[in-house]
């Protein structure tokens, strides 16, 4: 078992930039890769990003593209999620996810960790 608790969320405004982390602990030796996900009022959680616990391999959502980097620190077993240009629709509670499958993993049904969330609020 992985217990993710993630950190970082607050209330920006348009354009503006939020790091958010993730500490994980328990039985890392066995997650392959980490992930976030996100999920607004009425709708389904979405994929945001993944990347490998190596670091080698990171893979996002075309609509936070360019905009959003996700990066591993081993050392602290925490992830990150680095949000600039940040834009009202990306408005949302902000989770992230461990997996143990050697794959790219975007659905919700690879991810058999999860943390409680941290909410990301962008004002116009």
């Amino acid at each position: 078992q992985v217990q993710l608790v993630e950190s970082g969320g607050g209330l920006v405004q348009t354009g503006g930039s939020l790091r958010l982390s993730c500490a994980a602990s328990g039985r890392l030796f066995s997650t392959y890769a980490m992930g976030w996900f996100r999920q607004a009022p009425g709708k389904e959680r979405e994929f945001v990003a993944t990347i490998t616990r190596s670091g080698g391999n990171s893979y996002y959502a075309d609509s936070v593209k360019g905009r959003f980097t996700i990066s591993m620190d081993n050392a602290k077993n925490t992830l990150y999620l680095q949000m600039d240009n940040l834009k009202p629709e990306d408005t949302a509670l902000y989770v992230c996810a461990a997996t143990r499958l050697l794959v790219t993993a975007t659905r919700r049904s690879q991810y058999d960790s999860w943390g409680q969330g941290t909410q990301v609020t962008v004002s116009l």
